[in-house]
This record gives C-alpha cells, sequence and structure tokens, in this order.
C-alpha cells in the first residue's frame, strides 16, 4: 500500500484537493482519496507540487524515433516529409535500440498511454512488453491513386496481423491524410474497422499546401507527388478545407483523432463536431513550431468546448517526448489557456480519446492511472517554464 500527499491533488474528474492523500495498492489502484489530517504524518510519502494522473500522449510515431535531428526544422510539411522518406531507413537493431530508449522516456516522463502511428511492425516488440497501454494506428495511404488501394490495403494488412496486442491494448487501421488517401482506401479501411466503439485518427490541417490542394487543386502538392512520379489528374479539387473531405469519407460512428489542426478555424471544429459526438482534436505544439513555425489557435477550441488531447509527434519533429513539455509550450505562447484545461487535455481527454478512460486518465478509485509529481507551478497555478514532472507510480 502506498499513502501518497502533496500541496495539492489534481483528480482531474472532480474539483484540485489541497493537502489530500491518495492511497493506492501495490498495482497502483486508488482505494481512496482523503483528508491528510486523517493519518499519521509517518505512514505518508509527502511531496511539494501537484499530484496528477499519469499523462496519456495521444499522437506518436514511436517507429521514427531512430531520426532524431536528421530533419530540418522551420522548413514546412513538404520538405519535413521528404526528409523522412528519403532517410527513413535504418539498420533494425539501430531502430529497435531507439524504440526502447524513447519508451522509457516516455515512461520516466510520466506518460502512461500512447497512441501510435505505425507503418511498419519495428515497435511491436516493444509494445508486446505492455509497460503501456497502446493504441496502435496502422497507418494506410495510396496518394490519391484510387487503382492503389487495394494493394496499400493488402499491404498494411500484412503489418496488422503481425501485432500481438498487450493486456489492455488496441488497434485499428487508420487514414494517413485528406491528402494522401483515396475515396477507394477510405473505404476499406472503413469496411474492415468495427463499426463503432474503436479510435481513429488522421492529420489534419497542418500546412497551407494542403488547403491550396482541396480548394484549388493548386500549391506544392502537385510538384511533390510530381516528382515521385505520382499523377493527380484524376483528382478534383472539392472547393472545401480538406477536413471537410475526411468527413465525408470516415466514419461517425468511430471515435476519431483529428492531428494536428494548425489551420483549423472556429467553423471547421463546428462542422466536425457536429458531424460526430464522438471527435477529438490532438494538438503537438512542439512538433508545429518544429515543422511549419505555427500553432493553433487554441481559442477556437476552448470556444466550441472541443475535446483537446496532446501528443508529441516524433523524435523526427520533436526535441523530446514529453507531454509536460508541450503543455509548457502551449502556456508559453497562449497563457489564456489555463493550467488544469491543460491538465485536462493531458490526462482525461486522451484516455477517453483513446477509450482508455476505464483505467486512466483521472484519479478515481479503482483506477490504475499512475500518479505524477508535477513541481514548478505558481501560486496563481501558471505552469512555468522550469516545471518539471516526476512519475512516482
Amino acid at each position: 500500500m502506498h499513502k501518497i500527499t502533496a500541496d495539492w491533488v489534481c483528480p482531474v474528474s472532480s474539483e484540485p484537493l489541497e493537502n489530500a492523500v491518495v492511497i493506492t495498492d501495490d498495482t497502483g489502484k486508488i482505494l481512496a482519496i482523503e483528508a491528510r489530517e486523517l493519518h499519521d504524518p509517518a505512514s505518508l510519502e509527502i511531496y511539494h507540487g501537484i499530484l496528477v494522473p499519469g499523462f496519456v500522449n495521444t499522437h506518436c510515431h514511436l517507429e521514427l524515433s531512430h531520426m532524431k535531428g536528421k530533419v530540418d526544422t522551420g522548413t514546412g510539411l513538404i520538405p519535413f516529409i521528404t526528409g523522412v522518406v528519403t532517410q527513413r531507413n535504418a539498420s533494425a537493431e539501430i531502430i529497435a535500440d531507439a524504440i526502447e530508449k524513447a519508451e522509457q522516456e516516455m515512461l520516466e516522463g510520466g506518460i502512461v498511454a500512447l497512441g501510435d502511428i505505425s507503418n511498419a511492425p519495428d515497435t511491436f516488440a516493444t509494445k508486446a512488453k505492455g509497460r503501456m497501454r497502446y493504441h496502435t494506428f496502422l497507418e494506410l495511404f495510396d496518394f490519391l491513386q484510387d487503382a492503389s488501394a487495394e494493394k496499400t490495403f493488402l499491404d498494411g494488412l500484412a503489418v496488422y496481423e503481425q501485432l500481438e496486442l498487450a493486456t489492455g491494448s488496441a488497434r485499428a487501421f487508420v487514414p494517413h491524410a485528406p491528402y494522401s488517401v483515396s475515396k477507394s482506401l477510405f473505404e476499406k479501411i472503413n469496411a474492415f474497422n468495427p463499426g463503432s466503439e474503436i479510435t481513429v485518427s488522421i492529420h489534419n490541417q497542418e500546412t497551407p499546401p494542403e488547403m491550396a490542394l482541396f480548394l484549388e487543386k493548386r500549391g506544392a502538392f502537385l510538384d511533390f507527388y510530381g516528382k515521385f512520379g505520382i499523377s493527380l489528374d484524376l483528382f478534383d479539387a472539392t472547393g472545401q478545407a480538406s477536413i471537410y473531405y475526411a468527413l465525408t469519407h470516415m466514419n461517425p460512428a468511430n471515435r476519431t483523432i483529428f492531428v494536428h489542426n494548425t489551420l483549423s478555424s472556429r467553423a471547421d471544429i463546428e462542422a466536425a463536431q457536429a458531424w460526430s459526438p464522438h471527435t477529438f482534436w490532438a494538438t503537438c505544439p512542439n512538433a508545429n513550431l518544429y515543422i511549419e513555425n505555427r500553432l493553433p489557435d487554441y481559442s477556437a477550441f476552448l470556444d466550441t468546448q472541443a475535446r483537446v488531447t496532446i501528443g508529441t509527434d516524433s523524435l523526427t519533429s520533436n526535441w523530446q517526448l514529453s507531454v509536460l513539455e508541450e503543455m509548457k509550450t502551449i502556456a508559453r505562447y497562449q497563457s489564456y489557456v489555463p493550467f488544469t484545461t491543460l491538465l485536462r487535455w493531458a490526462t482525461l481527454n486522451g484516455a477517453q480519446a483513446l477509450g482508455f478512460e476505464d483505467t486512466l486518465g483521472s484519479m478515481e478509485v479503482g483506477k490504475t492511472p499512475g500518479i505524477v509529481l508535477i513541481q514548478g507551478v505558481s501560486p496563481d497555478w501558471k505552469l512555468g517554464g522550469e516545471a518539471t514532472a516526476k512519475r512516482l507510480i
């Protein structure tokens, strides 16, 4: 049994508690949350700071961990993608070692669950160990070529079938992005996945060329595809933002995580939330700065009561894999977002998005959410640049 207390306990599902004690069994399951004065101080683990549930990282590319520092910052998405495609290859030993180290970094930083993009089986051995809950998104793309959809799907299925799920983990096929998935491939993904009660994700509205492609069939994506010998002759601009193409072809019965959303407007957010009550929005602010030198307008998400979650993207597009660092970046550049809101984005919203709220996301009796100590939050609940996170359970 553990009795852990700090200046504040933030259950997330309820209001913060001052000088409370979180009582767990040896597996980390929460047995009770009680007032400190009810306990002998000698029986307590006492900390200064704030106790919070473990973090949920809803968007990562763990398989790209070996590419840290290989792709330049600030180039924009298309040069970034080109860098990933041309520099991705490495030995199996290098890739596996980087994946193990990246997972350990996340565990030590308080992350207890990961929504992870996979194009290959490189992460599967690590995931099978079950050190955190994983929702693996087996990502498919055919570069808008309907004729390639069948082969793309079958190649993906060969990867999908290699994944052995650890207890509590999940998997699904997902489309990469509106600019890279044909109508036929969307149909195959929808037909294969369960009709409801699963989570899918899609990269969304990350760069201006994506908008230009769908609005007017112009811009840098035409040149990008041309360099790889891919024709867009059969693609017609929709005259709408790219998210509307996704909404037309995805299943509203599924939990859907739209990822990045740096160009999403209030109208786009409202349209997606009218399309489905199971809509979530993953923000990866450090990756957005790394690649595009821009951030979403978080006020639009607050104004629409959108369920935002936090991701780290990959070590190819980030300097570290820390949910706290993502929270700090938002607090630094758009400080009107309250700390308690950021905390919900980093925990309970993420658990709900991945379908893991049965055990994770909040401190409630019966859950095993992990316990993280955050230090460096000011008395007026501002998240400072020197804040730290340490996993206790």
